[in-house]
C-alpha cells in the first residue's frame, strides 16, 4: 500500500501487526512475512487493540487488511503454536478464548472492511477475508481450507459465512477436498469481488477505499448494518430502522442535499 503514515503506536504485537492512516483510511497490515503472516495468539489480540483504535476515531472511514510482502495475506493459524495452544480439545477452547476477542470485534466493526489479497490466503486466513465486506485480489493469490488435511475442524461460524457467500456446493468442494483454487475460480463462486494484475492491486484497493470513504459515514453503517441482516434471515431489522432514521436526521443528509443543488462535492462529517 501507499499508506505509509503510522496510526497512534503503528506498531502492535511486537511488531506483527501494524496501523497505519492516510485520508480517511485505516490499514491493518498482518507483518509476519517470514511465516506467511500466519496468524498467533498475540497477532490476534494486536488486530482487536487496532480496531477498538478505528471504531472509535470518526477519522477513519473504511479499514484495509493487507499482509506483509508479496507470499501471503495470511496463510492460516501459526502452525507452530498448534503444540502449545491447540494440542486437544481442551487447549482448542483455550485458544478459542484468547483470540475470540480479536475475532469478535473483527466481525462486529461497525465500518467497511476491505481485505487486499496477494498469495496465500488459507484456513484462518480465509476466515479473516470472509470477515471484510470487499475482497479484491491479484492473480496470483491462492485460496482453500486445509482443515481436513490437518485433521482439524472448521468451526460454524466460518462455515455459515463460507457458505453465505459461494453456497453449500461450492463450500462442500472448499472444506472435503482442502484443494487450494486460483484467483479467477475464487471470483467466479463468489469467494471475493474482483480479480486485478499483481502490479494493480494497490492502486485499485486505495482508489476502491477512497471513493468508500469520500461517502457519508451514517450511510455507510447503515449500509452494513442492512446487509448483515439481510443475510441472517432478517435479524436485526430494528436496528437498520434506526440506522436509516438517523440517516434522515443527520447533518449528512441536509449536506447531501446542498451539495447535489450546488453542484459541488459534499463535506460529509459522520453527524
Amino acid at each position: 500500500m501507499d499508506i505509509v503514515q503510522n496510526y497512534g503506536k503503528g506498531r502492535y504485537a511486537d511488531g506483527k501487526m501494524l496501523a497505519q492512516f492516510d485520508d480517511g483510511i485505516g490499514v491493518i497490515t498482518f507483518n509476519q512475512p517470514e511465516k506467511r503472516n500466519a496468524m498467533s495468539v498475540g497477532m490476534w489480540e494486536g488486530l482487536g487493540e487496532i480496531l477498538d483504535a478505528f471504531a472509535e476515531d470518526p477519522d477513519v472511514r473504511v479499514v484495509v487488511l493487507t499482509g506483509a510482502g508479496a507470499k501471503a495475506f495470511v496463510s492460516g493459524a501459526d502452525i507452530s503454536q498448534f503444540e502449545k495452544h491447540r494440542s486437544d480439545s481442551s487447549a482448542q477452547q483455550e485458544y478459542n478464548r484468547l483470540t475470540s476477542a480479536g475475532r469478535d470485534k473483527l466481525a462486529a466493526f461497525g465500518k467497511p472492511v476491505i481485505a487486499r489479497i496477494r498469495g496465500f490466503c488459507l484456513g484462518g486466513g480465509l476466515g479473516i477475508a470472509m470477515q471484510a465486506d470487499l475482497r479484491i485480489a491479484a492473480r496470483d493469490s491462492e485460496f482453500g481450507i486445509p482443515a481436513a488435511r490437518l485433521g482439524i475442524g472448521y468451526g460454524y461460524d466460518m462455515t455459515a459465512k463460507l457458505v453465505s457467500l459461494v453456497g453449500p456446493a461450492h463450500a462442500g468442494m472448499l472444506l472435503y477436498t482442502g484443494q487450494r483454487i486460483n484467483a479467477v475460480e475464487a471470483q467466479r463462486i463468489g469467494l471475493i469481488n474482483s480479480v486485478v494484475a499483481d502490479e494493480d492491486l494497490s492502486d485499485t484497493v486505495v482508489d476502491l477505499a477512497r471513493t468508500i470513504a469520500d461517502n457519508a459515514p451514517l450511510s455507510l453503517r447503515t449500509a452494513k448494518i442492512a446487509l448483515a441482516a439481510a443475510v441472517n434471515g432478517g435479524v436485526g431489522r430494528e436496528q437498520v430502522d434506526e440506522a436509516v432514521a438517523a440517516c434522515f436526521d443527520s447533518e449528512d443528509y441536509r449536506e447531501g442535499r446542498s451539495a447535489f443543488m450546488e453542484k459541488r462535492t459534499p463535506q460529509f462529517r459522520g453527524r
